[in-house]
């Protein structure tokens, strides 16, 4: 098993720590350099740039730890930095870049009085995040300035990981356009024709891992389209994002108007089947938010044969 490097500490006493809107998990550690410390939350759930890492799998952890202590070492800071400068300047995006800026120097940052305010803040820090940053998110640390406890926000000097590589998927206008045509303009929740509806994956992207992202040619198919998304407003997508949330953390699936059918399974994720990845897919079936159409079809048929 390889080692903890032994300029790596982990904060025994409380290393684990969550961050449970966003479903990131960090464990707080510190790296010690020949000039310099590092303290902070280094996350091992991140699932933007792909990092899930069972705290109590060791081997995995220390390999992990290990290779960030060496990405993170100031010696590699000005290179850091020059990458930066290069990234955003071929950006148009400068509400995001003064953000960043606030946060560059990797320090813990109050977003109340440390960030520039921002109508839309957390829009700004979730496209930090889609750029391939990694940002910390400590919700109740004291601010001395404020008097009280904040949300705080810590820029790791990590090399960005490419969209290309985050676990995301991407489509074309012309096929998300396809997407709402082949499936008739129809807000799946609300059962009727909206001009307010966008595509959402039926599979929740909080289950995914590396090997689940596949490719949205303009040219799939309309089964394929149909079998793999479905149309609701974005405050259903937010919604839906919230409810897949709190399955995956607590295991208990959500329903919709308190309806406690499911047409597989019931309201317990299925232990039998992982937590993430394709497989995972299969405990999603029969929640009435993963194929809300399905689902309705199932219910109305089993009124009418109970009736």
């Amino acid at each position: 098993m390889e080692e903890l490097n032994k300029n790596i500490k982990i904060n025994e006493a409380d290393p684990i720590h969550a961050h449970t809107k966003a479903s990131e998990v960090y464990v707080e550690a510190e790296f010690d350099y020949p000039e310099e410390k590092w303290d902070g939350w280094l996350p091992i759930e991140y699932r933007r740039t792909g990092v899930s890492i069972d705290y109590k799998d060791k081997p995995a952890l220390f390999s992990y730890m290990n290779k960030v202590y060496d990405l993170m070492n100031p010696n590699h800071l000005e290179k850091w930095n020059k990458d930066q400068d290069d990234f955003w300047s071929g950006k148009n995006a400068q509400v995001t870049q003064d953000i960043f800026d606030s946060l560059r120097d990797g320090e813990w940052k109050c977003v109340n009085c440390e960030l520039p305010s921002n109508p839309n803040f957390a829009r700004r820090i979730q496209d930090l995040k889609e750029f391939g940053y990694t940002i910390s998110t400590n919700t109740k640390m004291y601010c001395p300035n404020c008097g009280k406890n904040t949300t705080h926000l810590m820029l790791l000097h990590i090399p960005r990981v490419e969209l290309a590589g985050n676990g995301y998927e991407t489509w074309s206008p012309a096929l998300r356009k396809r997407i709402i045509r082949v499936l008739g303009g129809i807000d799946v929740y609300e059962n009727v024709q909206s001009r307010n509806v966008l595509p959402d994956h039926k599979f929740s992207e909080i289950r995914w891992d590396d090997d689940t992202k596949s490719e949205n040619p303009d040219e799939m198919s309309d089964e394929e389209i149909r079998s793999k998304f479905q149309l609701l407003t974005n405050q259903r997508n937010q919604q839906k994002r919230e409810v897949c949330r709190t399955c995956f953390q607590t295991g208990k699936r959500g329903t919709i108007f308190g309806i406690d059918y499911f047409y597989k399974g019931g309201p317990d994720w299925d232990e039998s089947i992982p937590k993430k990845g394709k497989d995972a897919e299969k405990g999603c079936e029969g929640c009435p938010w993963y194929d809300i159409q399905e689902w309705r079809n199932r219910l109305n048929a089993k009124t009418e044969n109970d009736e």
